[in-house]
């Protein structure tokens, strides 16, 4: 794949250049500031963009911003936020949007490059890939109005695992229960949150997301 990379770190973008090389996918740009990753999505039409939170000139959310404007002026092209943060606000703002081709990782938690190359290409397929602790927080946010006790133990479990963005087939192996049982436990906490049914598992996590970020 046709690869971006926007991180304010030199030593991130060689090594991540690196590895995508030796991956086979080729990076077009390497770049390390919001302006200069709208220039080259704008000249490189890629993939994907690999694109980090803070950089400059601010180095606050300049990158996130960036990412939402790449999903609403190049919607086939995905988004992978690669940071050390989890800015709440902004990712709220892009799992409030198209889910399709879409991000966000945790840098301290890719400690297999074979797993951060599959999330990369789950991207690129359409797919949506988000960290546990990105999902913990932005569900945190919303415990002022406590949506979430109207859930038991088990489905608030199933709404973190695909909130992940995992389909019912891997929570249940995750969880080591039968798809049946996932697949009652997510009607059951549809209901329980007053949401319209939805044949998209995926979109309807980030539905309950949106609800509760309303």
């Amino acid at each position: 794949m046709r690869v971006i990379l926007a991180d304010d770190s030199v030593l991130l973008r060689e090594g991540l250049t690196r590895l995508l090389d030796d991956a086979g996918h080729e990076v077009v740009a390497a770049v390390g500031d919001a302006a200069g990753l709208l220039d080259a999505v704008e000249r490189h039409r890629p993939d994907v963009a690999v694109i980090d939170v803070r950089m400059p000139p601010g180095h606050k959310d300049e990158g996130l911003r960036a990412a939402l404007e790449i999903r609403d002026g190049w919607p086939e092209i995905g988004v992978l936020v690669l940071s050390q943060y989890v800015e709440q606000h902004y990712a709220a703002r892009l799992l409030a949007g198209r889910t399709e081709g879409l991000g966000y990782l945790l840098k301290d938690r890719v400690s297999e490059v074979a797993d951060f190359l599959e999330s990369l290409e789950r991207v690129r397929a359409g797919g949506t890939v988000f960290d546990p602790e990105v999902v913990r927080q932005l569900l945190a946010r919303t415990t002022h109005a406590d949506p979430l006790s109207k859930l038991s133990p088990r489905e608030t479990e199933v709404l973190r695992h695909l909130a992940e963005g995992l389909t019912n087939a891997a929570v249940a192996e995750r969880l080591h229960v039968s798809l049946s049982t996932v697949e009652k436990h997510v009607n059951a906490m549809m209901d329980r949150l007053d949401l319209p049914r939805d044949p998209g598992y995926s979109r309807r996590v980030l539905a309950i997301l949106r609800y509760l970020d309303s």
